[in-house]
């Protein structure tokens, strides 16, 4: 029996040890948001947070993250639903097109703006190089991640204009 915490539920779990947690979050525990993508770490689609910090589930074996706190896209918004200023604001700018790699772009902003209230271009462009976009909706993440810092810090600039 393995036992994680996922966006602060506890679960019992009698899975194997090497599963990836990618499976164990989509099978066992039911939540579909988290993505299957390239199943090597590469594309990001998978990303979640433990403890925090955004790793990729689908390289992640499930040993790993016992008793570590687990959050998906599911997790990100507040519990009255509410949602978080990045989901509002990849809503604002129209950040999604086939919209598939957006939990893993979604998480990844999430963590960034939890170290970082005012990432510059640059600051963004690394921190997001771990996510692919098909669809190349790279500028609207971008801008979606500088209005969502703007969001959180009030009347904070978030380092450079927002349609940069």
């Amino acid at each position: 029996m393995i036992n994680l915490t996922i966006n602060g539920e506890p679960h019992e779990l009698d899975v194997d040890p090497t599963t990836p947690l990618l499976w164990v979050i989509r099978e066992q525990a039911g939540l579909n948001g988290t993505k299957f993508g390239c199943g090597i770490a590469q594309c990001g689609a998978c990303t979640v947070h433990l403890n925090g910090s955004p790793i990729r589930s689908c390289r992640t074996p499930v040993q790993a993250v016992a008793g570590k706190e687990i959050t998906t896209i599911e997790g990100v918004g507040s519990i009255d639903g509410e949602l978080h200023p990045v989901q509002q604001a990849w809503i604002d700018e129209q950040v999604p097109q086939c919209g598939y790699c957006q939990s893993g772009q979604v998480m990844s902003a999430v963590a960034l703006l939890a170290r970082n209230p005012s990432p510059s271009d640059r600051d963004i462009d690394l921190a997001m190089s771990g996510n692919v976009c098909r669809c190349g909706t790279y500028p609207r993440i971008r801008r979606g991640i500088k209005k969502a810092a703007i969001a959180m810090n009030g009347a904070a600039d978030s380092g450079e204009k927002i349609n940069g």
